[in-house]
C-alpha cells in the first residue's frame, strides 16, 4: 500500500503546461494520475472531486490560473488581464465553498495585475509560475505548523489517545501533511508508536464515503491503528469513552468563529458538545474569511441527487422520483468549538479578537469586477 505522504495530490508537469493530479475518486483501489490543461477540464475535475480538500483546490487554482494565462497569445495586455479574469471566475465557480479556490486566485490576478505595467507579457507569466509555485510549497509548511499544534494537543493528552475525524483532511488535501490529520504525521515523526499510541476513528463521511475512503487509507497506509465507522455511529464511540479528541478541517471560517465542512460536522460537534470532548478545527489561515461576520453568509453547495441515491450502490438504493437533500457541507456554529488551529497559533473564543490579534484581516474579492 502506498503511504499517502508519497503521494504527489496536485503538481505542475515537468514542462509547466500540464497540471498533474491524483484522482481521488479511484481511491483507495487505483492510485491514478491525470494531466489536465484546458478550463474545461480542470473545472471538472475540481467539481467531481478528482481533487478536493480547500488548500489542495487552492493549489490547483493558482496553478490552473498560471496554464491557461500561459495559454494566452494575444500581446496586448488588457486583452491578456480580461481573459485572465474570465478563465478566473469560471474556475471559482467550480467549487463555491471553499475559500481556498478564490483566495489563490485572486492573489494569482493580484500579482498579474501588479506584474503589468513594469513587466512584458513573457515576464508576468514567469512571475505568475513562482507565484504559483510559492503557494504550493507555503500550503507544504503551514499543513506542517498546525500539525506541529495539534501535536502539541496530543501529548497533552498523552500516548494512546483516541482521535476522531470526520471526512478527509490529510495529505490528499493538501500539499502534504494535510490539516486535521497532520497531527498524526507529526506524532509519527516524533517516535510515536502508529499501533499502542495512535487510534483514529474516521467516520465514513456519506454520500461520498471521503472519510471511508481516503481518511482510512491515509490513516492505514501510514501503519496507524485504524477504524471506519458509519457516521450514525459518532455518538455511541463517543459515549464509549474511547474518544479523547476530535480534529476535523474545513472550507471555510467566518470571522466569529462559525465554519463550513463537510456534510455530518455539525451533528459530530454537537455531540461531543454533549459527552465534553474536545472539537478542534484545522483551518489555515487563507480559509479564514474575515469579510463574512457568521456563518449565516456561507454559501453552501448543493450538490446532485444521484451521489445519495445511486452513487456506489450496484442497484438504486432510493425509490425513483424521491426528493433528495444533498447539501456538500454545514455549518458549525462557534459555541461548538473548542478552538481553531492555524498555522499561526490556536485561537480560541472570542474568535474575531483572536483572529485580529493573528493579523488576519478582511482580503478584497474578485466577484465584483474589480480587485
Amino acid at each position: 500500500m502506498n503511504n499517502a505522504l508519497s503521494l504527489d495530490t496536485v503538481r505542475l508537469s515537468d514542462d509547466g503546461k500540464e497540471i498533474i493530479l491524483l484522482d481521488q475518486t479511484l481511491l483507495p483501489n487505483e492510485c491514478k494520475y491525470i494531466s489536465i490543461k484546458t478550463a474545461g477540464d480542470i473545472w471538472e475535475a475540481i467539481y467531481m472531486l478528482r481533487v478536493r480538500g480547500a488548500p489542495a483546490i487552492g493549489c490547483t487554482g493558482a496553478y490552473a490560473y498560471f496554464i491557461l494565462a500561459d495559454q494566452l497569445e494575444t500581446e496586448d495586455k488588457q486583452e491578456f488581464a480580461g481573459k485572465c479574469r474570465e478563465q478566473m471566475e469560471y474556475i471559482n465557480s467550480s467549487r463555491p465553498t471553499a475559500v481556498n479556490l478564490s483566495w489563490a486566485l485572486n492573489r494569482m490576478h493580484s500579482v498579474m495585475l501588479g506584474s503589468l505595467e513594469s513587466m512584458s507579457l513573457p515576464q508576468v507569466k514567469k512571475r505568475l509560475r513562482e507565484e504559483a509555485d510559492a503557494i504550493y510549497h507555503e500550503d507544504i509548511e503551514i499543513s506542517r505548523s498546525i500539525g506541529a499544534y495539534g501535536f502539541e494537543l496530543l501529548e497533552q493528552l498523552g500516548k494512546g489517545v483516541g482521535i476522531m475525524t470526520h471526512c478527509n483532511a490529510g495529505s490528499l488535501a493538501t500539499a502534504k501533511y494535510g490539516t486535521a490529520l497532520a497531527p498524526m504525521y507529526i506524532a509519527l515523526e516524533h517516535g510515536w508508536d502508529p499501533k499502542k499510541d495512535l487510534h483514529v476513528y474516521c467516520d465514513e463521511t456519506r454520500p461520498l464515503l471521503q472519510g471511508a475512503r481516503l481518511s482510512a487509507f491515509e490513516m492505514q497506509s501510514a501503519g496507524i491503528d485504524t477504524y471506519v465507522q458509519c457516521d450514525n455511529m459518532a455518538s455511541y464511540t463517543m459515549k464509549s469513552g474511547k474518544i479523547g479528541i476530535i480534529f476535523v478541517g474545513c472550507d471555510r471560517v467566518a470571522a466569529n468563529g462559525d465554519f463550513a465542512n463537510k456534510i455530518g460536522t455539525s451533528g459530530v460537534a454537537i455531540i461531543a458538545k454533549h459527552y465534553g470532548i474536545p472539537f478542534y478545527v484545522c483551518a489555515p489561515s487563507s480559509t479564514i474569511d474575515m469579510t463574512l461576520e457568521s456563518g449565516d453568509e456561507i454559501r453552501i453547495e448543493q450538490r446532485k441527487p444521484e451521489e445519495v441515491t445511486e452513487m456506489w450502490y450496484e442497484k438504486r438504493m432510493a425509490p425513483e422520483g424521491v426528493g433528495v437533500v444533498n447539501p456538500a457541507f454545514d455549518v458549525t456554529e462557534h459555541e461548538l468549538v473548542t478552538g481553531i488551529i492555524t498555522e499561526k497559533g490556536i485561537a480560541r473564543a472570542p474568535f474575531k479578537e483572536a483572529f485580529e490579534a493573528m493579523g488576519i484581516r478582511p482580503v478584497e474579492k474578485f466577484v465584483d469586477g474589480k480587485v
